[in-house]
């Protein structure tokens, strides 16, 4: 790849992160929040501005700023039905890159860091200080960017994917130890029902053993709260100037936190704890539902050839449907990691058929030699 593409490349990078602080910026109702966004798609521009300049030094064109990547703006699109934060949590993907960029040019040009490499964190550190936001705000922003946004999709994306690949493997392996189609729709219906259900059992557990311990330790964290308010108010003080938060802005900050409880103790919880409130309306049943349904939209893909043709052709057209449905789930996964379409999606495509591939010679050599 030569630098002048690289540069184009880190260029769309600029400008698609600008964007999203911008989205998100206009869906945002804290105003001190959003004068943070605005901020922080103001300094992508900046750097995109900068950055074409020193493409158009070196490709000596007049170029323009590009528009927006057609990748971010569908990310925008499934932000509208699954929640910003997977933006948010983009972002910090987005900014670790644009770092890890900086950091490589000025290393292989021989420039000493001066610590502006750093990561999108301490800029909103920063930002949020001038902003002059309260303690409670900062928390609201760090939480809403330590937070696993696009969680549900990744929910959707690994399930449909785990119920794909493990039933295509599953009648794979049958198919290639027995001709008769009636055992491998049973076969098939069965590694479903019971992949889904284990699935689905195993996120219900999942989020209740969560939401258990996270009542156990907000239990804890209460009654410290009642007995020795000022030491806790201390601590969270003391949390804030290891930020890098200046000593007394960082105890203004925590006696305003503390004029509520209710939010003296969401903070504390979040802060000494890791524990993000919101994950507590998490619902087990729902977890649990979403997991077998997604499971089973992967893993009935393989097996609906089945139920309309038989022998050699359903097999065929099994593998046919299970390539396009591995390719699809591969294109979506580069909504995270920012990979080619094509890479992502042939690099599941091969993943797949390799286990599908191992199932199914062990199928035939178990149906010829032990079957006979």
């Amino acid at each position: 790849m030569s630098r002048l593409h690289k540069l184009r490349k880190q260029l769309q990078t600029e400008v698609d992160t600008a964007y999203l602080y911008e989205v998100l910026a206009t869906k945002e109702k804290n105003e001190d929040l959003k004068d943070i966004l605005r901020q922080m798609a103001r300094i992508e521009l900046r750097h995109a501005r900068n950055m074409l300049k020193l493409i158009r030094e070196e490709s000596g064109r007049d170029l323009s700023l590009p528009p927006p990547s057609r990748r971010v703006k569908l990310k925008v699109k499934l932000a509208e039905w699954i929640g910003y934060d997977f933006i948010l949590s983009d972002l910090l993907t987005l900014e670790r890159d644009l770092s890890q960029a900086v950091i490589t040019e000025k290393l292989k040009k021989g420039k000493p860091l001066d610590g502006m490499e750093a990561n999108h964190l301490r800029i909103l550190d920063n930002v949020s200080l001038k902003s002059g936001l309260t303690g409670d705000s900062l928390i609201k922003l760090e939480g809403r960017h330590k937070s696993v946004g696009g969680n549900a999709l990744r929910a959707a994306v690994l399930g449909a994917n785990d119920g794909l690949v493990s039933n295509m493997s599953l009648i794979m392996g049958v198919a290639g130890a027995i001709q008769s189609n009636r055992e491998i729709v049973i076969t098939g219906f069965a590694g479903l029902l019971a992949g889904a259900i284990s699935m689905a059992l195993g996120e219900w557990l999942s989020v209740r053993n969560s939401q258990e311990l996270f009542d156990r330790q907000v239990a804890i964290e209460l009654e410290e709260l009642e007995m020795s308010p000022e030491e806790e108010m201390l601590e969270l003080a003391l949390i804030y100037q290891a930020k890098g938060i200046e000593k007394n802005k960082a105890e203004e900050m925590a006696r305003e936190v503390f004029k509520d409880k209710k939010v003296a103790l969401n903070t504390l919880v979040k802060e000494e704890l890791g524990f993000d409130p919101d994950e507590r309306k998490d619902s087990a049943w729902e977890a649990a539902i979403t997991s077998f349904l997604l499971f089973t939209a992967g893993a009935i893909i393989p097996l609906i050839p089945f139920l309309i043709t038989s022998g050699r052709s359903a097999i065929i057209w099994s593998m046919v449907c299970s390539v396009l449905g591995l390719f699809a789930i591969g294109a979506i996964i580069t909504l995270f990691t920012g990979k080619s379409v094509w890479f992502s999606g042939m690099r599941q495509v091969v993943f797949g058929l390799v286990a599908a591939g191992i199932t199914y010679g062990i199928g035939r050599w178990i149906g010829v030699s032990v079957l006979g």
